[in-house]
């Protein structure tokens, strides 16, 4: 009839159907630290240098004993590079950066990322490796390099890097350590020699092995 409402022919909601579903937990990531940072460092000498993917892990150590010290993360990528040097009147002051790391399928842009100043100005670069170069990705510890540095004493060095850390893979860095503090985390310069002989210290008030 009309005027007459159709009657409700949808089934009844079963109360405590969702309840009793259990969802598994959210999947995560696996457990590892993970660091972003920038390190400055300032030159104290003239510098033609392959910083090695064992020289930016061998930057931030943990020591074990006083003669050995072990890299605090497992794996590291470059994000950027950029260097300022000192001008000197009269004369032409250059930086240089490549991202030279050569291996099958990641040779990066073979880019020469390169600037000379005369007179009062700066050199100044400001390079970032290429998305399918080395130094763009993760790597482990190896003496591959990630990226050549030229510059003259004085230059004014910043380094991005993204760090990653597996636990229970301990790597011994390149070089002994002298009369280390049990437990302290500790820098070294760019090159991988402790601050009292690299020709690029970091600015940092931590200590030094």
């Amino acid at each position: 009839m009309r005027g007459m409402s159709k009657k409700n022919t949808r089934r009844p909601r079963r109360q405590g159907a969702n309840e009793r579903a259990i969802s598994h937990p959210p999947q995560i990531n696996s457990l590892e630290l993970r660091h972003s940072t920038t390190i400055r460092f300032v030159s104290n000498a003239d510098v033609g240098l392959n910083v090695t993917f064992q020289n930016l892990l061998d930057l931030i150590l943990l020591a074990a004993s006083g003669t050995a010290v072990y890299d605090v993360f497992y794996t590291v990528k470059v994000r950027r590079v950029r260097v300022w040097a000192v001008p000197v009147i009269g004369n032409a002051t250059t930086v240089t950066v490549s991202f030279d790391g050569v291996a099958a399928g990641n040779v990066g842009d073979q880019a020469i990322h390169t600037d000379t100043s005369m007179g009062v100005q700066p050199a100044h670069v400001d390079a970032k490796p290429s998305a399918r170069s080395l130094a763009s990705n993760y790597q482990i510890s190896s003496a591959t390099s990630a990226f050549e540095l030229i510059c003259p004493s004085g230059s004014v060095v910043d380094v991005e890097l993204s760090y990653r850390g597996a636990y229970g893979v301990p790597v011994l860095a390149q070089n002994v350590a002298v009369a280390a503090t049990v437990g302290s985390i500790n820098m070294r310069g760019l090159d991988g020699l402790a601050t009292a002989t690299t020709k690029l210290p970091p600015q940092s008030p931590g200590g030094s092995v």
